[in-house]
C-alpha cells in the first residue's frame, strides 16, 4: 500500500499536496492520472527503463506529477538546483545522461543558455508557460491516456551534491527489479522514528530539488498523507502555515530556525503550533543555543539526523536524547560509526577525526571512480568528508567539513564553532567564517557577516563581534577581521557556498604569498 496509486483508489479526493501561496491542490486521483499520462509520454518518446531525465524546476504543482511519472516508468530523474550556473547545469545534464529536460518557464535565462550547451538532450519541455525551443509539458501530457503503462517498474532519483566546494558529484544506485510500490528504506525510518502515516500533514519549506525535501515528500505520498509545499521560505509565513493547516510533521535547516527565532516576539507568539508532533532538521550542524531555544519554544518535538545524498549511513536523535547529550546529532541507525585520524587509524571515544561509516549501504559517484575511491578507507569504510567525535555511548558530535578547516601557524581551526557562536549575536543575521591569506601564518580567520541591519555594518560592529568571540572562545579561534555583506551566498537548502567567498580573498594570494 506504499504508493499514490493505492490512495487514488481508496481516497481519490484527498489532497496529496497543496502549494502554500497559490493554494493549488493536487488530489491523489489527479496525481495518479497525471503521473500515468507522464509515464505514457515518456514511453511514447522512446524512454525505457534505466534512461535518465533532468529537471530544472522551481517549486510548483507539476513537480511531483513528473517525479511519480518517472518513478513508475523506471527512469532515473535528476532534480537540479535552480541556482546552478549554465556551466554547472550543463555538466550535470551531460554527466547523468539525460535524454529529456524539463524546465520551469520562470527560468527562461537558464533554459536559453542550455539550448546550445546540451546537444544530447533529445526532448525539451517547459512547465508553467512558454519557452523558445521547448514544448509545453502540460499540453503534451494532456494528449496521453490516464491509464497505467503495462511495463511499470520502479525508477529512482539520481541526485548531485550542491557543489558548494567544487564540481557537483552524482550519486547513482542501480535500479532494483521491484514493483513500484515496494517499501523503501526511508519509508521504514519515517514510520519508526517520526510516526509518518496517512494522517500526516507535512510542511515542506525547502526547494524540492534537494534530497531531503524530494524524498520525504514522496514518502509522505507513499503513506497517503498530505504535503504542504512552500514556493519560497519565509519565516513568519511558515509559522502561519503550521497553524492554518494543522501541520503535524515538518523539516527544516538550522538557518530557518535562526530566522524564525529572530522574528519580533509578537510575530513568533502570534501562531499556534500545538498540532506539530515532529520537526525534523538536518543538512548542517545546528548551534546548541539555537536548538535549545527551539525546544523551549516548540517543545520536545525536534528530531535531528545526519546523513548524505550518498545514503551510506544514518545517524539520528530525538529531543530527549539531545537534551541528555547536548550538541549531538545522534547515534548510528544505519552503518557503524568509525572516527579515524589522518593516517587512517581508528580513534577512541572523545577524539576528533574524520567520520566514516562501516557496513553501510554502498554507493558510487557516477562517472568518477577517483572520487569514489577517495571516499573509501583501506577497510572499505566510506566518508562524506565530515569531521567529528563519538562519545562513550556512541553519540556523534559534528565538528565541521574537513575542507573548511583553517590551518593558521600549524594550528587546525574548525570555523563551524565560530559560526555557531556568532549567529547567536542579536545583530547578526548570517555568518561565514573562512581562512584568508596571511604572509606569516599561511591563513588567518576572517568572519564575513550579514548583519540584521546593514546600516550598522562598520568598524564598531566588527570590534563588537570580535570581542564577543574572544569572550567565549580561545583567542586562536577568533576572527582577526570582519567583513560585511548584505547577503551571503547561501543555498536555499541551508548550505553555504564558501568556495565563492574564499575565491574572493584567495584569487590573488599566489602573487602576495
Amino acid at each position: 500500500m506504499f504508493h499514490p496509486f493505492h490512495h487514488a483508489r481508496s481516497n481519490p479526493e484527498k489532497p496529496a499536496y497543496r502549494m502554500a501561496r497559490s493554494g493549488e491542490v493536487v488530489t491523489y486521483g489527479q496525481l495518479e492520472a497525471r503521473s500515468n499520462q507522464g509515464a505514457r509520454l515518456f514511453r511514447g518518446l522512446g524512454l525505457k527503463r534505466g534512461d535518465a531525465i533532468a529537471l530544472l524546476l522551481d517549486n510548483n504543482a507539476r513537480y511531483f506529477e513528473i517525479c511519480w511519472a518517472a518513478q513508475r516508468a523506471g527512469l532515473f530523474f535528476t532534480a537540479m538546483s535552480t541556482r546552478l550556473s549554465p556551466q554547472e547545469a550543463e555538466y550535470i545534464i551531460g554527466d547523468c545522461g539525460a535524454k529529456l529536460l524539463i524546465v520551469s518557464a520562470s527560468l527562461a535565462g537558464q533554459a536559453a543558455a542550455l539550448l546550445g550547451r546540451t546537444p544530447a538532450v533529445r526532448e525539451r519541455y517547459a512547465v508553467g508557460g512558454a519557452l523558445p525551443g521547448h514544448a509545453s509539458w502540460e499540453r503534451a501530457v494532456a494528449t496521453q491516456p490516464a491509464t497505467r503503462i503495462p511495463d511499470e517498474s520502479a525508477g529512482r532519483d539520481m541526485l548531485y551534491s550542491s557543489g558548494t566546494t567544487g564540481r557537483p558529484k552524482g550519486v547513482k544506485t542501480e535500479l532494483l527489479d521491484e514493483a513500484i510500490d515496494a517499501p523503501t528504506p526511508l519509508l521504514n525510518v519515517a514510520a519508526t522514528l517520526y510516526g509518518l502515516g496517512p494522517d500526516a500533514v507535512y510542511l515542506s519549506p525547502a526547494p524540492l530539488y534537494h534530497a531531503a525535501p524530494l524524498r520525504f515528500n514522496m514518502t509522505v505520498m507513499r503513506f497517503g498523507g498530505t504535503a504542504v509545499i512552500m514556493e519560497h521560505f519565509d519565516a513568519e509565513e511558515a509559522l502561519a502555515l503550521i497553524e492554518r493547516h494543522g501541520i503535524t510533521h515538518s523539516q527544516w535547516v538550522p538557518t530557518m530556525f535562526v530566522r524564525m527565532l529572530k522574528l519580533p516576539p509578537e510575530a513568533r507568539l502570534r501562531y499556534r503550533h500545538d498540532t506539530l508532533r515532529c520537526a525534523i532538521h538536518a543538512a548542517a550542524p545546528c548551534p546548541v543555543e539555537v536548538k535549545q531555544r527551539m525546544i523551549d519554544w516548540w517543545g520536545p518535538v525536534l528530531y535531528e539526523y545526519y546523513a548524505g545524498t550518498e545514503g551510506n549511513g544514518f545517524v539520528a536523535c530525538n529531543s530527549e536524547e539531545w537534551l541528555a547529550h547536548r550538541g549531538t546529532v545522534g547515534r548510528a541507525l544505519v552503518g557503524e560509526l568509525r572516527i579515524v585520524d589522518d593516517e587512517g587509524h581508528p580513534l577512541p571515544p572523545g577524539e576528533t577525526g574524520t567520520i566514516y561509516f562501516a557496513n553501510g549501504p554502498a554507493f558510487e559517484y557516477h562517472n568518477d571512480p577517483r572520487k569514489t575511491a577517495d571516499s573509501r578507507s583501506a577497510e572499505g569504510w566510506s566518508t562524506l568528508g565530515d569531521v567529528g567525535s563519538v562519545d562513550a555511548e556512541g553519540y556523534l558530535y559534528l565538528t565541521d567539513r574537513r575542507h573548511f578547516m583553517i590551518i593558521s601557524g600549524g594550528v587546525n581551526i574548525y570555523p563551524q564553532e565560530v559560526e555557531n557562536l556568532l549567529v547567536t549575536h542579536p545583530k547578526v543575521a548570517d555568518v561565514a567564517v573562512i581562512g584568508v591569506p596571511n604572509e606569516e601564518f599561511g591563513e588567518e580567520v576572517k568572519a564575513v557577516v550579514q548583519p540584521i541591519d546593514m546600516a550598522q555594518a562598520g568598524p564598531s560592529l566588527a570590534e563588537e563581534l570580535i570581542a564577543y568571540c574572544r569572550a567565549n572562545l580561545s583567542h586562536l579561534k577568533c576572527p582577526k577581521s570582519v567583513d560585511f555583506d548584505a547577503e551571503l551566498p547561501r543555498h536555499p537548502t541551508g548550505k553555504l557556498y564558501k568556495r565563492l567567498l574564499r575565491e574572493r580573498y584567495w584569487k590573488d594570494a599566489a602573487k602576495r604569498l
